[in-house]
């Protein structure tokens, strides 16, 4: 999936074997030079700082009812009211904090302990690689839905929690496509020298592997963060998330869809800032994948 760096000239005499690899390493700074990753990236960040600062620039108390069910915008209230009678503008503001902090946290948690893990089975190989491996095949047999809603279900919905238990769901399939993209490594001269000469495993991984693996870990990372989106949303859209009197975007989406025709601001506004946040998860996987892609062709 992941282009390596080509092989150089390397002596068992050569001090400068991993540093040589290292220079000559893909990159992520290549994938930023991509328009869509940049696109992509903005999308999140602006997301995420709508979402962070919200709660600040909310015209009312997003707890407190406040008109009619349903009200139409109007009399300070730009996108009507809710099922209770909060502003929707002020629950939408204030809706996305949680979900901006959860995701990406998430996401993050899950390429990292992905990473090592799948780095770990293909520079180790062996039994070590058997046992990573099975772990991580048995953990992808549960949905990370399913998953994150069966621990939900009986220990409470705690945010810290929330984001554990989506982090493990999607731990399984970074870890196996590292794996896949570290594994041609250990053919590499550069890695045979540094094992010949007795180099520690940690300075190996660090220098030789992690950096060869910088690329599909960056798609990764738009994927996770994507996808982790999908599933914090989900679930408090199911009762098992943030919980009222709170606002929260799949919440709110939840609450108001059986007033979706009288009302629709109240879904359709919590339902575009989901939906963007997304969009830009994706178009970093996607972005990052088609310059790989590229890459790969010329080589």
């Amino acid at each position: 999936m992941s282009k390596v760096v080509d092989a150089v000239d390397l002596s068992p005499g050569d001090p400068d074997a991993p540093a040589a690899a290292q220079r000559n390493r893909p990159g992520a700074l290549r994938l930023l030079r991509s328009g869509q990753v940049r696109l992509g990236g903005a999308l999140v960040l602006l997301t995420m700082a709508f979402a962070l600062a919200g709660p600040l620039l909310a015209p009312h108390d997003p707890a407190k009812s406040i008109a009619l069910p349903y009200a139409a915008p109007g009399d300070g209230l730009p996108l009507g009211a809710d099922q209770l009678g909060r502003d929707v503008l002020s629950r939408v503001l204030a809706g996305g904090f949680h979900l901006a902090w959860m995701a990406p946290a998430a996401a993050f948690a899950a390429v990292a302990v992905g990473a090592l893990v799948g780095i770990a089975a293909a520079f180790y190989g062996g039994m070590t690689d058997t046992v990573l491996m099975r772990v991580m095949d048995v953990l992808l047999a549960f949905p990370a839905l399913l998953f994150t809603l069966l621990f939900v279900s009986v220990i409470g919905p705690k945010p810290w929690l929330l984001v554990v238990l989506t982090a493990i769901g999607m731990t399984p399939g970074v870890a196996r496509v590292i794996r896949g993209a570290a594994r041609p490594l250990n053919d590499r001269e550069y890695v045979m020298w540094s094992r010949t000469v007795g180099i520690p495993a940690r300075t190996i991984l660090a220098r030789c592997f992690l950096p060869n693996v910088s690329s599909p870990l960056l798609v990764e990372l738009g994927m996770r963060l994507m996808w982790s989106i999908g599933i914090l949303a989900a679930i408090s859209f199911l009762g098992y998330g943030i919980q009222p009197p709170a606002a929260d975007w799949g919440l709110m989406i939840s609450e108001n869809r059986t007033g979706l025709q009288s009302m629709p601001w109240a879904v359709l506004a919590p339902v575009a800032c989901i939906v963007l946040f997304t969009i830009g998860g994706n178009l970093i996987a996607e972005g990052a994948a088609r310059v790989i892609a590229r890459t790969e062709g010329r080589g």
